[in-house]
């Protein structure tokens, strides 16, 4: 006789339920991809697996005039791979496991016909699309392809890119943060300088330390009073800037990692736009006979640079 084994996602309910749910559902905070969701990359989806990316060089292609036509120029033709990974969430709930919480009091109570309340399936896979949301994010900047569940992001494919520009970090605070942010606007090569779409991408100690000095809590003559005057609360949310160069707040760059970039030259490919928001809520009932319901989700993505030498990579 076979034993069954429970493949069931681990469900652990702490209530003092004893009637009528009066509660809210809260999740905990969750990064909110901001690079994505501010389009702070160059999205590019509808990858089933590769793209290429051309880039161009050439030489001086302005000569003095002739009367002949007189092809002296050169065009050096390269390429990179923009590739996806495919990435899978996949859980299993019992639904008896409910029965006895608050949530039981909007379940049937017909043990064949039972389901999940509404609010409590729409609540998990807004959960869960919140935590894929909150991972791509991270593994965008920092993540590493031997990692499951990451592809490798700018920090692993930047180091491995010797025509970088890589500047030397060191920790950040609210004393040295304009020091350092200026050795990374230093460091920008002036090809790009200028460039529209030019950023610096700044993680979140460094993003909260420049917001910190500009209020009055850092050096370079900034005074108690900070940015016009009105101290600690000057920053109302809007954008910033360094020098005239946009800074783009970037949750998923480690602390003390910076990048300064063209969006144009920084790609974020993927499957369908839809895949890594679309959660899919499965009651197996009606299917297998079984007291399980399964949440799904499926998505395909991955990062490239274009022109190395036109980066900045502070670390």
């Amino acid at each position: 006789m076979k034993r069954r084994v429970d493949l069931s996602t681990t469900t652990s309910i702490t209530t003092t339920y004893e009637g009528e749910y009066k509660g809210q559902m809260i999740s905990a905070a969750l990064l909110s991809g901001k690079t994505l969701a501010e389009e702070n990359l160059t999205i590019k989806p509808n990858i089933n697996f590769k793209e290429v990316i051309q880039k161009i060089a050439s030489d001086d292609i302005v000569k003095d005039a002739s009367c002949d036509f007189n092809p002296q120029s050169t065009l050096t033709l390269t390429e990179r791979v923009l590739q996806v990974e495919e990435f899978q969430v996949n859980l299993q709930l019992c639904k008896k496991d409910f029965v006895s919480s608050y949530l039981g009091a909007d379940m049937l109570p017909s043990a064949m016909g039972r389901q999940l309340p509404n609010s409590f399936g729409d609540f998990l896979m807004a959960h869960v699309a919140d935590k894929v949301s909150q991972r791509i994010e991270t593994t965008i900047w920092n993540g590493t392809n031997a990692t499951s569940g990451q592809f490798d992001g700018f920090k692993t494919t930047l180091l491995a890119d010797g025509d970088v520009n890589d500047v030397a970090g060191t920790t950040s605070t609210t004393a040295n943060v304009i020091d350092e942010i200026q050795k990374i606007f230093a460091a920008i090569p002036s090809a790009v300088f200028g460039e529209e779409d030019l950023l610096m991408y700044l993680p979140s100690n460094m993003y909260r330390n420049y917001l910190s000095a500009l209020g009055g809590f850092g050096s370079n003559g900034l005074g108690a009073a900070g940015t016009d005057n009105k101290g600690p609360q000057w920053y109302g949310g809007g954008p910033l800037s360094f020098s005239g160069v946009k800074i783009a707040h970037a949750p998923g760059l480690a602390n003390d990692t910076a990048v300064a970039a063209q969006k144009s030259n920084l790609f974020f490919g993927c499957s369908l736009l839809s895949d890594t928001s679309e959660a899919k809520l499965i009651d197996m009932t009606d299917i297998d006979g079984s007291n399980n319901v399964r949440v799904i989700l499926r998505y395909a993505a991955g990062i490239q640079h274009g022109i190395g030498s036109d980066v900045v990579l502070y670390s």
